[in-house]
């Protein structure tokens, strides 16, 4: 299968929206605008028979109704009780996709940074929506935090080799906290080292692993002793869910003061 992202809403949200291909078939994930997918389609000869929304959000969507009339028989993919217009199949978890008959994506539920908020995933590629960011999560919306600390501890279950794909480019400003949460850990430095952003060009394969996503994103590692240790004396008691609450509401903290833009990496060679 192969996969590339799309830049959408540069500059607003900066999303990526995904597009599986395979032989003249395409499938989509989260297009919250439509001209440029539809434009990539029609270039490389693509049918696009599916779309797959992992949450209601706007800039997930928007590009839904468009796609639909230009691919009238493509069918939509979504949260089982979103309130998306548009969603013709609802899934839950344990539900699969047979997208070929050598490319099948399972359905997790995800809550956390919505309610109804779904991942798609296999052996190969992590498809998580606002779920997780590269070095990063989403902020909390109609879940709550219990949700997404679980949702979290499901993901970096999968299997290490698996490619991660999300819905946004947030990565260097993601670093920037990761630093300021971790900056002994030596494999969060070798990333920043060597991370380079090419946004808003389209975007070839995965954006990251579970490997270095367990490695050096805090949200992954948010009961790690040294994360721990820090969020504690923060105010967080010993369970996932005030462990993760107390990292979320620090990097709100820091996103509304704007305090992030400050924090300079150059020294470690980040672009």
């Amino acid at each position: 299968m192969n996969i590339i992202g799309i830049p959408a809403l540069v500059g607003t949200y900066d999303n990526y929206i995904w597009v599986l291909h395979q032989s003249q078939n395409a499938w989509v994930v989260d297009p919250g605008e439509s001209d440029q997918v539809i434009d990539f389609l029609y270039k490389n000869s693509l049918t696009l028979k599916g779309i797959l929304i992992t949450h209601a959000h706007h800039d997930h969507v928007n590009g839904i109704a468009a796609l639909k009339t230009a691919f009238a028989d493509a069918i939509v993919y979504g949260p089982a009780d979103a309130q998306t217009a548009g969603v013709e199949i609802g899934l839950k978890e344990g539900d699969q996709l047979e997208l070929t008959p050598n490319f099948e994506l399972k359905v997790l539920e995800t809550p956390g940074h919505t309610l109804d908020h779904l991942a798609y995933y296999n052996d190969n590629a992590l498809f998580c929506g606002d779920t997780l960011f590269t070095a990063g999560c989403g902020r909390k919306f109609t879940g709550s935090y219990a949700q997404f600390a679980d949702s979290i501890l499901k993901l970096r279950q999968l299997d290490e080799t698996t490619g991660f794909y999300c819905a946004h480019e947030y990565t260097l400003t993601n670093l920037k906290f990761a630093y300021l949460v971790e900056p002994e850990n030596p494999a969060l430095i070798e990333r920043i080292r060597t991370t380079r952003i090419d946004y808003p060009q389209i975007h070839q394969g995965a954006q990251s692993t579970i490997a270095e996503e367990n490695a050096t994103n805090p949200f992954l590692r948010f009961d790690t002793p040294a994360i721990k240790a820090k969020l504690l004396q923060r105010g967080a008691v010993d369970t996932s869910e005030s462990l993760f609450k107390t990292l979320r509401l620090w990097k709100d903290e820091l996103d509304q003061s704007g305090e992030l833009d400050h924090i300079d990496l150059t020294s470690l060679s980040v672009s």
